[in-house]
């Protein structure tokens, strides 16, 4: 039986990769780097922040120093913050689908994205109180691909729920194949969800979904029968 649900944020709750991708491209304007919309889909959506400026860096043989790096993240942020207050930023029924599995199961975030952005988008639409943790970029040595970020999240889950949980009762949303390798190689189920990718690129999961609106419990708890 399924009893919790771990979800990812950008890309699944938040339609935010958009947003990202113009801070990005904004912050390495500056520092004479341009970064296409193809090159950040196929290359870098799988990196936190600082792993992005971190990679890019060595791709365009102008390796960034750690200081450089965090400064460019901290202007990112600022960016990002901007962005998000022209506009809606969650995907169309992930309000909804959020609160229908929280009364029913306990709820995780397992991220790359930075918390403070994280928790300032679930606050401003109402649905921190949603979430019983949130494990973000800050929070692990090494970031999705690696089972680290869900690993984590499945941890803290059971450490608040004060009892054992096994990775395979937990399900994980995600909409990349990096975060779904991240997921699988920490032991959970599967669901994608086809926001910023199509099914033929997101094989491999339990289950495929066009949109959050299709999350029920009844479907959660068909996976033990899949």
């Amino acid at each position: 039986m399924i009893r919790a649900v771990v979800f990812d944020f950008d890309g699944v709750i938040a339609n935010s990769e958009p947003l990202h991708l113009r801070a990005f491209q904004e912050v390495l304007a500056a520092e004479h780097l341009p970064l296409s919309e193809r090159e950040y889909y196929d290359r870098y959506l799988g990196f936190d922040d600082a792993g992005l400026f971190r990679v890019i860096g060595i791709d365009r043989s102008r390796p960034f120093t750690e200081d450089a790096i965090r400064s460019l993240v901290e202007r990112k942020f600022e960016r990002m913050e901007a962005l998000e207050r022209e506009g809606a930023v969650l995907f169309p029924g992930a309000a909804d689908a959020i609160r229908r599995l929280a009364a029913h199961l306990p709820l995780a975030i397992a991220s790359g994205a930075l918390g403070p952005e994280i928790r300032r988008v679930l606050e401003r639409e109402g649905l921190a109180s949603s979430f019983r943790t949130i494990v973000s970029a800050e929070d692990t040595q090494a970031s999705k691909p690696a089972p680290d970020p869900y690993a984590l999240a499945v941890n803290r889950l059971a450490a608040i729920l004060a009892q054992p949980l096994l990775p395979s009762a937990c399900v994980a949303i995600e909409d990349s194949r990096w975060g779904l390798e991240s997921a699988r190689s920490a032991g959970l189920r599967t669901i994608a969800v086809t926001h910023s990718y199509p099914a033929s690129d997101l094989r491999g999961t339990d289950l495929v979904v066009n949109g959050l609106d299709e999350l029920t419990i009844d479907l959660l708890q068909s996976l033990d029968h899949g």
